[in-house]
């Protein structure tokens, strides 16, 4: 009979501690002891000066990738921006002479008893004279014994020769002269930044090209692909990947006096989304981003590095890149985009992995730098993570059920 009584007081607390529960989780709530990490949505809301009105979706293009969608993208990739072939000025083979430049100039007469009398005349043939080494001043000139200032700046030694000639031709017996730059301080080149030993150096008499200057310098320090090279002259900049200029011989340029080439680190990356492993369950990656491994990577290689596709959730029909494109794209594969508000289109480049020749397009694709991956989830997965809460409250409501009707 005393267990008949003590059974409904039993019943009774775990209801109150129950509603006790409901209770202290509204309250809380309210007043903001559940901690966080950030303000929620509600009080980034609440607490908004002026709010404004949200903007119109951006309009995009979704292309199922085929042979033609697939060859336009990849023209596109592969395509350098601008050229350094282009560049203008850098077609120097005999580097000017600057000022700066120090010169020796050399004189031969035919014969003994001429305008200069060397001074070693009793010991050795040849009836010739060393001019001192002549310093190009500020002026662009140099002063010869006899021939007095010559402009030399931005003449090449042959035209300085036949001048000095031309000048000592009625004093001198049959006067030849040789004129040849001893040390070009002038006509320089910089090369800076990520190479392992950034310096200053002068233009080969034959003409200094782009990977050659690189290479003086001691090379990049990091992987080609990761590493643009940017080319100063004048007033104007040019960039490339050092990768594009290696493939492509028109890029490696001849350079022109004065241009200044600066190395950067510049890692190209995409990002992975969606239904591929959680973030450090492959290889120690903590992050959805990743960098290249090389200078023409695939989607499959993307992928492969992202840690493929989770077979538990991904939907392998819906396999998405996106990424904007030049409007010329869209017009190469007959689509009007002739009333989008950007100037480049957004793209969303649809990959059917479900097939085996999805697979052939994704090895084929080439990403590009900040590429966007995302693998859509299975409809079955929405109805799984529908049904996980509601399993969990009927559970829970189970558990509190049977421990009531034990007692």
């Amino acid at each position: 009979m005393a267990s008949e009584t003590s059974r409904p007081s039993i019943e009774i607390s775990i209801h109150q501690v129950v509603a006790l529960a409901l209770v202290l989780v509204m309250m809380t709530g309210c007043a903001g002891v559940i901690p966080m990490d950030a303000p929620d949505a509600a009080a980034v809301h609440e607490n908004a000066a002026i709010i404004t009105a949200p903007s119109a979706p951006l309009p995009y293009v979704l292309m199922p990738v085929n042979p033609v969608v697939l060859t336009a993208s990849n023209a596109i990739t592969n395509a350098t921006g601008i050229s350094f072939a282009s560049v203008p000025g850098g077609h120097y083979r005999e580097a000017p002479i600057s000022v700066g430049d120090i010169l020796t100039v050399t004189v031969f007469e035919a014969q003994a008893g001429g305008l200069f009398i060397p001074g070693e005349a009793g010991v050795r043939s040849g009836n010739f004279v060393d001019i001192p080494r002549q310093q190009v001043d500020q002026s662009g000139s140099i002063n010869i014994p006899y021939a007095g200032s010559i402009r030399v700046a931005g003449q090449n030694p042959r035209a300085v020769s036949n001048i000095i000639r031309d000048r000592l031709k009625d004093r001198a017996i049959e006067p030849q002269v040789v004129v040849a730059v001893a040390e070009q301080r002038g006509n320089q080149v910089s090369v800076l930044g990520e190479v392992n030993t950034p310096s200053r150096f002068p233009i080969d008499p034959g003409g200094l090209h782009l990977l050659a200057a690189i290479a003086k310098a001691g090379g990049p320090k990091f992987p080609d692909y990761e590493v643009t090279v940017t080319l100063k002259r004048g007033n104007r900049t040019y960039t490339q990947y050092v990768s594009s200029v290696v493939q492509r011989p028109s890029e490696d340029v001849l350079l022109s006096p004065g241009d200044v080439v600066f190395l950067t680190r510049v890692p190209r990356v995409f990002m992975a989304f969606g239904s591929t492993p959680s973030p450090g369950s492959i290889g120690g990656t903590n992050n959805r981003r990743f960098t290249f491994e090389n200078a023409e990577m695939s989607l499959a290689e993307a992928l492969a590095k992202a840690g493929g596709l989770d077979g538990s959730r991904a939907n392998s029909k819906s396999v998405f890149v996106y990424r904007f494109e030049p409007r010329r794209l869209m017009e190469s594969v007959g689509l009007n985009v002739a009333g989008f508000p950007t100037i480049e289109v957004p793209a969303v480049y649809k990959f059917d992995m479900s097939k085996p020749d999805g697979w052939f397009q994704a090895d084929s694709f080439r990403m590009r730098d900040h590429d966007v991956i995302s693998v859509a989830e299975s409809p079955s997965t929405e109805f799984i993570k529908i049904m996980a809460p509601l399993d969990a409250a009927t559970t829970n409501a189970a558990n509190i059920n049977s421990i009531v009707t034990a007692r």
